[in-house]
């Protein structure tokens, strides 16, 4: 074990450095965003880097660990939040540089851990570096016992205090509308409950949610899709012009990671508990080093206001409070239990994405094996039971591939680089030699010197690197990989459903314009979308060769001025420019010739010390106790009812803007 001192010497412009005892220093971090370079980590022999770390400030803290090559950004860079006012110990694990992992494992009271960037090995590191992201005001924090090890730290040491309480709210703060007793509890959604199921507050609306100013064509039974003077439009099964909002994970389940944090928690029942107990889940991984263990305290509390029933209560209660505020859809990861039951359309994804025992990255399946094929086959069988259901409005093969977050990843370089012999490997083989027929040839187009074509089966690092002629002849092979990556799944699940559109695969971004390969096989191309406006993002879609409706499948502000202590991925100032930014946010989507929807992520607020991967941010539309976020909801249903005249370019889309700050997430 090798334990480091953070010399001033290896302090980043304006930060401030105080010994507070032995073991822990006080640093000032400015709000530019700094920190301090760790010399030690170059080149060391230990695994892991571990050290105590207490946030200074009223909010979470998101930190990067970045690691450079030689060039003036880094290559790869871990990023992972901390909780403010507690004690908690980080454990930074060397192994995540080779890029296989997008969501590492993180220690109890950590929060979430994301791993940017390319794949680098040991040898060619020559700095890192471990900073604050930039945030609206100076960061303090308390660093102590830094240690580089080769074994996983035995214990994790947290401090005592009570974090959370009996509702599941943060404890360390007061907001408005914080529910503050079980009968104020019971008193705020009995009264929600009271209101009956209506249906949409706008009378120009169909009850799908269309709009019945604008017949498109003859009603089909099922949503299509229609293109009118340059403009995509979705249609409802009534025949008109159709826009989707709605959240996403309308659901009770609300997943609040409790498993080595229950010294925090005021209140956690039993897991025999004949109540509650039905309450807990756990998501089994068989890489980690801890069960990961869920409870929902958002059950909890429907259960405290309305007794056994609370279910079929709640079933009613969240479906006439969308539609109340206009919101037209139930976004991905609803309850299933809604879908054709409450009169509110829905989207899905397929429950399993085809995959093989062998993959390329992280998780890029062999696509060119029979088993890919298979699997495919034996995916698409779950559209079967809802193929006939008319609220359907389509479905997502996937969400954010994890092998699609590195910009301009090379699929065949990875093809050459895994030492398995795919079948990936042998066509690529395969492409090569019909392309070069001789050895030499292709030597010569790719300034190399292979002794022959089988000597393409031992691994080969970052082969369109080595000349233009490689680089094309890698990016098209990638290609192919990526229309059968898509084109397989899609024919497989036409087969099985012929009425519903195939929404495409929710790209987190376009990290590489070559992801459009294999769009003619979806009925709508879908991102997720993450910024104030996401005009350019639509428009990189259409500008890439894209002819269809896009629907971006996630979007979300935050605030601090609420319960829980980051922002989300987009940061504004308070729960009024929450809406303000939602606003803006959906009528630039639907001024967009090509745009037909988007999701907001998500229903309710997600838990203070993390849901299942350490996310903790303030993106509902109501808190974790079911009560909606005013001032937010307000602004969505003025939204609502502009936004089919703003997508017919009747009127403009808002001008107003959210005041925002810099994000707190990770």
């Amino acid at each position: 074990m090798q334990n480091i001192i953070i010399d001033p010497k290896y302090l980043m412009d304006g930060v401030v450095k105080k010994e507070q005892n032995s073991d822990t220093s006080l640093f000032h971090f400015p709000k530019a965003g700094s920190g301090f370079w760790i010399p030690q980590a170059v080149g060391c022999k230990e695994q892991y880097l571990s050290f105590q770390v207490k946030v200074l400030e009223e909010h979470s803290v998101p930190m990067h660990l970045l690691v450079y090559t030689g060039e003036e950004k880094p290559a790869l860079e871990v990023r992972f939040g901390l909780l403010p006012q507690v004690r908690t110990q980080v454990c930074l694990d060397f192994e995540w540089f080779a890029a296989k992992e997008l969501f590492p494992e993180h220690t109890p009271g950590m929060l979430k851990i994301v791993c940017h960037g390319r794949r680098v090995s040991k040898d060619e590191i020559t700095k890192i570096a471990l900073s604050p992201l930039p945030s609206f005001h100076d960061i303090k924090l308390e660093i102590g016992s830094m240690v580089l090890s080769e074994q996983y730290p035995d214990q994790i040491s947290l401090s005592e205090e009570k974090l959370v309480d009996c509702f599941g709210q943060a404890k360390w703060k007061e907001w408005e509308n914080k529910t503050t007793s079980l009968d104020n509890l019971k008193e705020k959604l009995q009264e929600q409950a009271g209101k009956k199921e209506e249906g949409y507050p706008f009378a120009d609306w169909s009850i799908y949610g269309g709009w019945k100013e604008k017949k498109l064509k003859e009603g089909t039974g099922y949503f299509s899709k229609q293109k009118e003077s340059g403009k995509w439009w979705l249609v409802d099964p009534l025949g008109y012009a159709y826009f989707s909002v709605g959240p996403d994970c309308v659901g009770a389940g609300n997943d609040c990671r409790v498993d080595g944090v229950e010294q925090w928690l005021d209140w956690l029942p039993e897991k025999e508990d004949a109540v509650y107990g039905k309450m807990f889940s756990g998501r089994m991984n068989a890489k980690a080093k801890r069960s990961p263990v869920m409870f929902s305290y958002t059950k909890a509390n429907l259960y405290k206001a309305f007794g056994k029933d609370w279910y079929e209560t709640w079933k009613s209660m969240i479906c006439g409070q969308l539609k109340k505020y206009g919101m037209n859809t139930l976004g991905n990861w609803s309850d299933p239990a809604l879908f054709g039951t409450r009169n509110i359309p829905y989207v899905t994804s397929l429950p399993e994405f085809p995959s093989t025992k062998e993959t390329i990255f992280r998780d890029f399946p062999d696509v060119f094996s029979e088993e890919y094929k298979e699997q495919a086959e034996h995916c698409a069988q779950a559209l079967k039971e809802a193929k006939d259901d008319p609220w359907m409005i389509g479905y997502f093969l996937r969400n954010e591939p994890a092998w699609a977050f590195v910009d301009n990843l090379m699929l065949a370089d990875e093809v050459l680089y895994n030492p398995v012999k795919t079948v990936c490997k042998e066509k690529l083989v395969g492409f090569l030699k019909e392309r070069y027929k001789e050895i030499e040839k292709l030597n010569i187009s790719w300034n190399c010197s292979l002794k022959d074509f089988e000597s393409l089966y031992e691994p080969k690092k970052d082969v369109s690197k080595y000349s233009e002629a490689a680089k094309e002849d890698m990016r098209e092979f990638s290609r192919q990989m990526l229309r059968a990556y898509i084109g397989i799944p899609s024919e497989a699940c036409r087969r099985v459903d012929k009425n519903h559109m195939i929404l495409g695969m929710r790209w987190a971004w376009i990290s590489n314009p070559d992801l459009v390969a294999g769009w003619e096989n979806f009925d709508v191309f879908s991102i997720n979308c993450y910024a104030v406006d996401p005009t350019k993002n639509l428009q990189r879609v259409a500008d890439l060769g894209v002819d269809l409706p896009v629907m971006i499948g996630e979007f979300h502000f935050g605030a601090l001025d609420a319960g829980l202590p980051a922002t989300g991925l987009e940061g504004v100032k308070s729960q009024k420019d929450r809406g303000t930014a939602y606003q803006y946010y959906v009528e630039s989507v639907a001024a967009h010739p090509n745009g037909v929807g988007c999701h907001y992520f998500q229903c309710y607020d997600q838990f203070v010390l993390g849901r299942f991967d350490g996310e903790n941010y303030n993106i509902g539309l109501f808190d974790i106790c079911s009560i909606p976020y005013p001032d937010m909801l307000k602004k969505v249903k003025e939204c609502s009812s502009r936004m089919y005249a703003v997508a017919d370019k009747r009127i403009e889309k808002t001008q107003e803007k959210a005041e925002k700050i810099p994000m707190i997430a990770y």
